[in-house]
């Protein structure tokens, strides 16, 4: 880095002018005379011309003073941190035998020299920095604000007793070869009984100023954050209360003042200073190397001072990889005043902790904006175009519908003119309109003894049992009579007799027979295949998979969820292909970003992987499962500084969804957090765990974002434990959210425990509709219709089971013989 310009080359000449004063009032009520006095760094630059103004009139001074700016004095860091003071002075009439003018100062101004103030304009005939410089140089700013739960010996002064000081301090490298000791003095020693109020201003670290206010630096305030989101000490679950306590009743010692440094690009190295304080605090940097950081804030602890501590913390610090900045652990301590030695072992017995702020202009290491994360993810998956939209559903049913009328109209009227086909030729002689009956009736012939109008019938039947199939399947009941009614006419418009009949026909299709899987909605089709995951069974799964995909293409979710399948089955190719058309799709689809991720880094591709992991903290920078997977991705790349962010920007999150309740219980807002841990304690055989999680996240008002596992899970233990009238309750509640095979068989089974048989049978109908596959609903049919039906239709209810769980099978059996019907060999 180019050398800043020492006192013996050129310095920089530093203009300050002072153009016009406002509202001014004195001590008179016609005019004052006054001028302006401009002081920095201790030195006073000079004095304006005594002028004379009218009360709240505006005066004009046009008064200009300079000081030089060199690495001597009045240095870069003087100029960071310490402000011009321009001092507004009266000079009061002289009175009789009065030998000097006696003045008034009316007020002050501070003039902070990063930003300007209006009226006031400062000035250099060159640069003071070059491009250069001001690159790699840094603008540092420390605050401290307030030590908390401070020791009880320290009392406020009495009239007669010792002056006590309250000081901290901060031993800072501003370049290579100079250090500075950071000294925030004039601490006020507070006897609490309430908080300090947020958004209070953050005050010079100068001494006290003539004119109240000018203290506080001109748009510098403090604004708090919750605890879970600081830095440092006492940020866990059990520290909240105590520190709730001692922010607002225990006494204080309040600083809030900021101090800046300015940083050249060598100002680093290792500080091996001794500093004789009573009382230390270790504040941990580290975080100022993260991408992008550029502020650590928290409250930390402070401990009595000993030497053998301060050197083993130095010690550990020298051997982290911190270069360019001060070491990893900084020194604070409370020198105090004569009399407090005997405190120090307080410290502890106190719990005493002060809050301190470090921030950065600039971060030390640079992060990739959004936009070029956002730019990385197109470039490694191109986004593609919106496909065309397909209807689906009852609509596309209804489009069937349709064709298939115009298609048989078509081949109707192709059979009229072969029928009846000289009388369109030409020159013929038209048919006559009286006998259109009879060619009606003719036709009629002709179609039935061909074959053609039950072929016609056929193909249209099918047609309607899919609209009305559509249709009916709601999760929800019509709430507006008006929107009943307009369903129903539609109907109306398609059914007539003859498809009633076939329709009948078609939906009483004998248990014995293979029905075909009913057509249902999207969210039917979703859970259909979930349910099938869950059960292992992934080439159906696959199945409802496919048919979801042909219904909509375009909704990423639906391509995530097929991944995921493949991902189960091992095939990995296929699961990426997956992943990458659903981010294709939506550049920001969360899931499958962070499934890329995993992809590519398992492919060895570590670029696209961190490419991926940090798009997706870009999306949800406050998702859990983002920073903790972008925390396992540098672990498994060995790099530790990167590591620990991702790792606490994690613990923040997670934090933030915890509250305390008695007695020292923690829990958390998110529904699907609590969801999440009983999906675990499930899947360990926990089934305890996984209830009491369960039932915590049902209570929520917020639904967590899928139930449907929940519910099934949750009622699956009920079952197990006996509760069934419990278990019943929640599985209606899971068939009125999200109604399958698996929730109607869960709430027949309770049903059927219950001695509800009739609801049993209604439950266990449902399910089987839903699925006729399903071995154990038939199962449970049977054991419900061994005890209330013929014995005809006991024999032909279960004689094709292939049932494999043996506690209903024996269960089955027993009834068979107790009843006396059945097939015990079964």
């Amino acid at each position: 880095m180019e050398q800043f310009r020492g006192v013996g080359d050129k310095a920089t000449l530093v203009k300050i002018t002072v153009l016009r004063g406002n509202n001014l009032r004195g001590n008179k009520a016609e005019s004052i005379l006054n001028y302006v006095r401009a002081e920095f760094n201790g030195i006073v630059l000079g004095d304006s011309h005594k002028l004379d103004a009218a009360v709240d009139q505006g005066v004009d001074y046009n008064f200009t003073c300079s000081f030089e700016c060199s690495d001597a004095a009045h240095t870069l860091d003087d100029m960071a941190h310490k402000p011009v003071i321009l001092t507004v002075i009266e000079v009061l009439p002289k009175e009789k035998k009065q030998k000097e003018e006696k003045t008034a100062v009316i007020g002050q101004a501070i003039v902070d020299l990063l930003p300007l103030l209006h009226d006031v304009t400062v000035c250099v005939p060159e640069p003071l920095l070059s491009g250069v410089q001001l690159s790699d140089s840094n603008l540092l700013k420390v605050t401290v604000e307030t030590a908390y739960s401070v020791p009880e010996v320290w009392n406020p002064v009495s009239g007669s007793g010792p002056l006590s000081s309250y000081v901290a301090a901060l031993q800072v490298p501003l370049t290579a070869e100079k250090e500075q000791v950071l000294m925030f003095s004039n601490g006020l020693l507070k006897v609490g009984g309430e908080s300090e109020p947020m958004g209070r201003p953050r005050k010079w670290p100068l001494g006290p100023l003539l004119a109240p206010g000018a203290q506080f630096i001109p748009g510098a305030s403090m604004e708090g954050e919750p605890i879970e989101m600081e830095d440092g000490d006492l940020t866990s679950i059990e520290d909240r209360d105590f520190r709730k306590e001692a922010e607002t009743n225990k006494k204080r010692v309040s600083w809030d003042t900021e101090r800046r440094c300015f940083l050249d690009a060598d100002g680093a190295g290792e500080d091996e200073t001794q500093l004789s304080f009573h009382g230390v605090a270790y504040v941990d940097m580290a975080p100022l190397l993260y991408p992008g950081a550029r502020r650590v804030r928290g409250a930390y602890r402070l401990y009595p001072f000993y030497d053998s501590d301060l050197l083993v913390k130095v010690k550990v610090a020298s051997t982290t990889a911190i270069q360019g900045f001060f070491r990893i652990w900084c020194c604070w301590g409370l020198p105090s005043g004569s009399g407090l030695r005997h405190c120090i072992s307080m410290y502890a017995d106190s719990r005493t902790y002060i809050i301190i702020e470090i921030a950065l202009e600039k971060s030390l290491v640079p992060k990739r904006s959004p936009e070029e994360l956002a730019k990385r993810v197109m470039e490694l998956i191109p986004p593609r175009a919106p496909l065309p939209r397909r209807p689906a559903g009852a609509e596309r049913a209804v489009q069937e519908y349709q064709a298939q009328i115009a298609s048989v109209a078509g081949q109707v009227l192709e059979q009229y003119q072969q029928l009846f086909g000289p009388a369109f030729l030409p020159g013929e002689k038209p048919l006559d309109p009286t006998s259109q009956e009879q060619r009606k009736t003719k036709l009629l012939g002709e179609l039935n003894y061909s074959g053609k109008y039950f072929a016609f019938k056929e193909q249209i039947k099918y047609s309607v049992v899919r609209i009305v199939r559509e249709k009916m399947l709601r999760t929800e009941a019509f709430s507006d009579p008006e929107q009943l009614q307009a369903f129903l006419s539609q109907l109306y418009v398609f059914l007539v007799d003859e498809m009633h009949v076939a329709l009948n026909k078609t939906l009483s299709v004998d248990a014995q027979e293979t029905q075909p899987r009913p057509l249902v909605d999207c969210a039917q089709l979703i859970h259909f295949a979930k349910e099938a995951q869950l059960n292992g069974d992934y080439q159906l799964a696959a199945e409802y998979y496919q048919e979801q995909l042909t219904r909509d293409r375009s909704d990423p979710a639906h391509w995530f969820d097929y991944g995921v399948l493949y991902m189960l089955t091992a095939d990995y190719q296929k699961a990426e292909e997956c992943f990458h058309y659903a981010v294709s799709m939506e550049q920001t689809h969360l899931p499958s970003l962070l499934m890329c991720g995993i992809l590519a880094e398992m492919g060895g591709r570590l670029e696209e992987a961190e490419t991926f992991f940090e798009g997706a903290t870009c999306v949800d920078p406050a998702n859990v499962v983002a920073w903790t997977l972008f925390g396992l991705f540098y672990e498994g790349q060995e790099n530790s500084i990167q590591t620990e962010m991702a790792f606490l920007e994690a613990t923040k999150q997670q934090r933030a969804a915890l509250v305390v309740t008695p007695p020292c219980r923690v829990e958390t807002r998110d529904p699907d957090v609590w969801a999440l841990f009983g999906h675990i304690h499930h899947l360990t055989g926990e089934f305890g765990k996984a209830q009491e999680c369960y039932e915590r996240t049902l209570d929520f008002v917020t639904d967590a974002t899928d139930t449907h596992p929940i519910y099934l899970r949750l009622g699956s233990i009920y079952l197990q434990e006996g509760e069934f009238q419990r278990a019943k309750t929640t599985y209606l509640r899971a068939c009125k959210s999200s109604p399958s095979c698996l929730t109607w068989l869960g709430l027949g089974i309770a049903c059927y425990r219950l001695g509800e048989l009739t609801e049993a049978e209604d439950a266990l109908t449902e399910a089987n509709i839903l699925n006729n596959g399903n071995a154990e609903v038939w199962g449970y049919l049977s054991l419900v219709c061994l005890q209330v039906s013929s014995p005809v239709h006991r024999n032909r209810i279960h004689k094709t089971l292939n049932l494999q769980k043996e506690a209903v099978l024996r269960e089955i059996k027993a009834l068979q013989d107790h009843v006396g019907f059945g097939n015990p060999c079964f």
